[in-house]
């Protein structure tokens, strides 16, 4: 036997020829299961500004469609051919806003190949111990403060009593200023911590006792504070 006849036994031997829908099931149980821990972790360690169920629910289709795909194309060497040929002319162009979305968007691919290839307890089992570790990390290093923007607006005898105020601040960066006839409007980026879940308040309510404090707002902000 030839080389290339050695290869191509290897390669023919790993197609079954058969789906049955008794694996196809398993396959879409297991993913759907992964699919759904992978969003109960997004959601727990979720720190954007409005949480988007339907990025939630894309991240579970996705495991449960690749699921599909791999259960497809180990079954049949031209299926698995036209299904690249057939993939490769798909773009997609759905701008991912938030670098670790693109994170739980593998894991979900992730989950899904390995449902579907059959991998069935390395795939409860890895997804488990990623899902605790991930978990374990945020909240030991990412859950103690959030980013916010606090917007004040005071007449401009008060500016000075605003800049003592921020001077106590531990962290904070000026993102912009703006002066209208006695009135002055500042957008600072502050962390703000968090207990139990629920944010701090005090810092807003300590500028807007201020004489001559207009308006203080604490909003919900994402951005990386820079040098």
């Amino acid at each position: 036997m030839s080389v290339i006849d050695t290869i191509k036994k290897s390669v023919l031997s790993n197609f079954t020829g058969t789906i049955t829908v008794t694996d196809m099931l398993l396959s879409l149980i297991v993913a759907f299961l992964i699919g759904v821990f992978i969003i109960y972790v997004y959601k727990k360690t979720y720190t954007g500004v409005v949480y988007s169920k339907a990025f939630a629910l894309c991240i579970l289709l996705l495991a449960m469609v690749t699921s599909m795909i791999i259960r497809t194309i180990s079954s049949n060497i031209s299926l698995s051919l036209g299904m690249v040929g057939a993939l490769s002319i798909v773009r997609f162009r759905t701008a991912v806003k938030e670098p670790v979305d693109t994170g739980f968007m593998f894991w979900g691919i992730t989950a899904g190949i390995m449902s579907g290839a059959g991998l069935y307890i390395p795939a409860l089992a890895g997804s488990l111990g990623l899902g605790v570790l991930y978990f374990i990390i945020y909240i030991a290093g990412f859950k103690t403060t959030s980013r916010y923007l606090l917007v004040l607006k005071y007449e401009t005898n008060a500016h000075e009593e605003v800049l003592k105020k921020l001077r106590g601040v531990k962290k904070f960066k000026i993102r912009s200023k703006s002066i209208l006839k006695n009135q002055v409007e500042l957008s600072i980026e502050v962390d703000v911590k968090e207990s139990k879940g629920k944010v701090s308040t005090q810092l807003v309510d300590s500028f807007g006792i201020i004489d001559g404090m207009i308006n203080a707002s604490l909003i919900a902000y994402q951005n990386d504070f820079g040098a």
